[in-house]
Parts: C-alpha cells; sequence; structure tokens
C-alpha cells in the first residue's frame, strides 16, 4: 500500500530539483535560494527533528555538486567559463567553505535561518533592482583572490547558497562580462559546494536526533530526489542564458526570493 505521504515528499524534492536545475544554469546560482526554504518547510512537516535549517543548509550544498557541475559543463562547452579566475578563486573557496560549514555547529538553528533570510533579502534587491557593480578594475594576484574567495566560501557554504551570488558579483566588479562572470560562477559553486558539503558532515556526525536516513547534516532522500532533477535540468538553464531575456527573469525571481525570505525569517522554527 502507498504512503501518500512519503510519495508527496519525494515529488516536492523533485519539482525542486527541477526549477533549482533551471534557475543554477540560467542565473549562475548554486540553487540554495531556493532548496534551503523549500526543505526547511518539507523537513518541518515530514521529519521529526530540530536542527531543520541545518539539515536543510547540508543537503543543499550537498545538491548543489550535482547542479554546479551539470551547470559549469554547460557553461564550458559554450566557452563562457573563465578557468583563469576559477584557479585563483579555488584555494580561498575550498578553505572558507570548508570552515563555514563546519562553524555552523556552534550557531543555533533559528539565527542560520534569519542570517540566510537576510541575505537572500539582499540578493532578492540587487536582482530586483538589477544593481551591478562598477567594472573599473582587473583580477588581482593569487593573494587578493584567495582573500576574496575564502570570504565568498564561507558565507556561502554556512548558509548553504553555493558560491554563485557571491561570485557573480565580484567577477563582474573585476572587468569580466556578465555572461562570462555568471558562468564562472557555476564553476567556483563546486569547489564551496564539496567543501561546505564536508564541513556539514563533519559538523553533523555528534548531531543527536537526525532522522534515520541522514549522514551528519545530509538527508539522503532530498539529496537523490533534488539531484535526479537538477541534473538535468541545468544544462537547459544554461542554454537559456544564452537565449532569454535575463533581466527580467531576475526580477520574477527576486520576487519569489523576497517571499522566501519572509518564511527564513519569519516562519522557520
Amino acid at each position: 500500500m502507498f504512503d501518500a505521504n512519503l510519495i508527496i515528499e519525494l515529488t516536492t524534492y523533485l519539482i525542486t530539483g527541477a526549477v533549482v536545475g533551471v534557475a543554477a544554469g540560467l542565473l549562475g546560482i548554486g540553487g540554495g535560494l531556493l532548496i534551503v526554504p523549500v526543505l526547511s518547510t518539507v523537513f518541518i512537516y515530514f521529519l521529526d527533528v530540530s536542527e531543520v535549517v541545518h539539515l536543510a543548509i547540508g543537503t543543499s550544498l550537498a545538491t548543489i555538486v550535482v547542479t554546479s557541475f551539470a551547470s559549469a559543463r554547460a557553461h564550458h562547452g559554450h566557452g563562457a567559463v573563465r578557468w583563469d579566475a576559477f584557479k585563483l578563486l579555488t584555494a580561498g573557496v575550498l578553505l572558507g567553505a570548508f570552515l563555514g560549514g563546519w562553524s555552523s555547529q556552534f550557531v543555533a538553528s533559528n539565527m542560520l535561518g534569519i542570517i540566510f533570510g537576510i541575505l537572500e533579502v539582499l540578493i532578492a534587491i540587487n536582482m530586483l533592482l538589477d544593481l551591478k557593480p562598477s567594472p573599473h578594475r582587473q583580477l588581482p594576484g593569487l593573494v587578493g583572490n584567495s582573500f576574496a574567495g575564502s570570504i565568498i566560501g564561507s558565507l556561502s557554504s554556512l548558509v548553504g547558497v553555493g558560491g554563485g551570488t557571491l561570485t557573480t558579483p565580484y567577477l563582474v566588479w573585476n572587468n569580466i562580462s556578465m555572461h562570462q562572470a555568471i558562468a564562472t560562477s557555476t564553476a567556483v559553486s563546486l569547489p564551496v559546494a564539496i567543501a561546505g558539503t564536508i564541513g556539514y558532515f563533519i559538523a553533523g556526525l555528534d548531531a543527536e536526533n537526525l532522522p534515520t536516513l541522514a549522514t551528519g547534516y545530509i538527508y539522503w532522500p532530498a539529496f537523490f530526489g533534488i539531484v535526479l532533477a537538477s541534473y538535468f535540468t541545468a544544462p537547459i538553464g544554461a542554454r537559456w542564458a544564452h537565449q532569454l531575456p535575463v533581466k527580467l527573469l531576475k526580477r520574477i525571481f527576486g520576487v519569489l526570493l523576497i517571499i522566501l525570505a519572509i518564511k527564513m525569517l519569519f516562519f522557520t522554527s
């Protein structure tokens, strides 16, 4: 006999993954801006667990490993990824992302939700107003990019948003075109997600009352449901990024982020 709740839960993961994959490829984001609010809601409803935000963020980062890989590969096929910038940022991103994920164990779940909500509001405002940093300089050297990468990695992994939302404006500020910045950001999201996932995995090993199918702060049913769909839809988003009016889509997405941010700020227990 079918378990209706289980079917609804798994269907939610699949739909979330499909939407996240398109958004990741189209807008150069890791997907966590959508995944974390959805999972924190689903976990409250379906799972008997107190640290819902930790579990949502850890699972989000794990899914971004797959989503960002698929999206970056598609952008690479268009020749849009600046691998020179990627290499300069990687060392700092890896260190910062691991520390951000690992340090999550010292932050209360409701506080993580508030931090996430504030960051999501700021990103939404940026999308709605289409604010762009002035491209008045060139990429710094290894030291400067390592420092920038550590900031991007630590903040991104702490709240589970990959790295694209912070990497894109940084690259544009350093005189890299928007299309190349979006494409490169999807590649940068990969080391952010890998190191951040490891950090959340370790941070959650001693957590109590986690679901049976969780390892650390990674809930595997949600992971597999999301990546199954997002792996196939991320390349679609990457193709659309070169064909559709991204400005208009960003504004629509910005409204959605405001709604999700309100949920994280006021309705996450």
